[in-house]
């Protein structure tokens, strides 16, 4: 077995034996705890248990249960009923948190002390969002509004002045040039179609099954409303609702409470075939799709006929110039496909990513620019 399959492989086993301990382990924390293996190895106890107790451990308080837990994986035991061996002390001191009076004042015995200096941006980046606290939050909402959301450029019907002589002839500048010599259209001018971005198109889930993600990615459809003026944003659940007038609102707080008192079935079912049917028939169709990049934030659990999602799918596909479907459950290594609507709609779409942290926002607005 390669060694990258079996450090997810060992991620996902611990994973499984912490959540049946009562510990709350997101998907993203599991690929970082293998990312971590895959750095320190699996040789030393030690090492494969500090590596998992960063990455893996939300608070203090569940430090005893996953020493347990830590225990009865590492010895091959079933039951996590052995009382746990104190670790040895371990004082991570960071950078932004120390000063020379500090060390001058504490005469403290505290046992060994690390020194760690990192960026918590970079930290933020990859983090999954269903593990954000309402601070990270916060912060997450501050490098989303850096995050450029850009469609790929079009031909428009608009003509640009070019000094090329294989453009078309431009007679208006040409006859204004032939004034400054009697007459003679001696300086030709030319022009060419002009390029513009493509319109975005964002049909955000905002059901119960999408709850933990829900708030991350509004504030990132909010983001992307202000930042440029060709973008449409809806809600979809139960019913799809229109928000892009709510969210054009500078102040995200604001905005993001004026689309909650507009949406009506939030964290409720899900219905993506007739979601999609009204905004094929109401906008899409009409001209919002054509030539735009749509892009679906959704989980792909559908209460409704996976029929009506293919096909709705398949109509949206003939008018859009490209359709992302943005799943955060696709950055769970044991991932697949398997709901009935997910599998419906991913032969219409052209790109299926996963979009669980920034990093992964990130790769969406490069899909979204090429």
């Amino acid at each position: 077995m390669p060694p990258e399959a079996e450090h997810d492989r060992i991620s996902l086993a611990f994973a499984r034996v912490l959540r049946g301990a009562g510990l709350n382990v997101p998907v993203g924390s599991t690929i970082t705890f293998a990312e971590a293996l895959a750095a320190v190895g699996l040789d030393r106890r030690d090492d494969v248990y500090w590596a998992g107790r960063v990455t893996l451990l939300r608070t203090p308080e569940d430090g005893d249960l996953y020493d347990r837990a830590f225990d009865a994986f590492w010895d091959g035991r079933v039951e996590i009923t052995a009382p746990a061996t104190a670790a040895p002390p371990l004082t991570l001191a960071f950078d932004a948190d120390r000063d020379e009076s500090d060390d001058e004042n504490d005469t403290t015995e505290i046992g060994p002390t690390m020194q760690v200096r990192y960026s918590r941006a970079e930290v933020l980046r990859h983090r999954d969002f269903a593990a954000y606290t309402h601070a990270e939050l916060a912060e997450a909402r501050r490098l989303m509004t850096d995050l450029r959301l850009a469609g790929a450029l079009r031909r428009s019907r608009r003509r640009r002045p070019t000094n090329r002589e294989r453009g078309r002839p431009d007679l208006r500048r040409t006859v204004r040039r032939s004034l400054r010599s009697g007459g003679e259209p001696i300086d030709r001018a030319f022009s060419a179609p002009s390029r513009r971005p493509r319109r975005i198109v964002l049909l955000c889930d905002v059901s119960g099954s999408m709850e933990a993600y829900s708030r991350a990615l509004l504030r990132f459809v909010q983001a992307a409303v202000v930042g440029r003026g060709r973008v449409e944003a809806f809600a979809l659940g139960t019913r799809l609702t229109r928000i892009t007038r709510e969210l054009s609102s500078r102040d995200p707080d604001a905005a993001l409470a004026a689309a909650a008192d507009r949406v009506l079935d939030w964290s409720g079912g899900t219905r993506l075939g007739d979601g999609l049917r009204e905004f094929n028939d109401r906008w899409g169709v009409r001209g919002m799709a054509r030539g735009a990049v749509v892009v679906v934030l959704s989980d792909g659990w559908d209460r409704g006929d996976p029929d009506t999602l293919g096909e709705e799918m398949a109509r949206l596909a003939r008018v859009a110039h490209r359709i992302v479907w943005v799943n955060p459950l696709k950055a769970t290594p044991e991932y697949a496909p398997l709901a009935r609507g997910m599998a419906a709609a991913l032969p219409h779409v052209d790109d299926f990513i996963a979009g669980h942290s920034m990093a992964a926002l990130e790769e969406l607005a490069a899909v979204i620019a090429k």
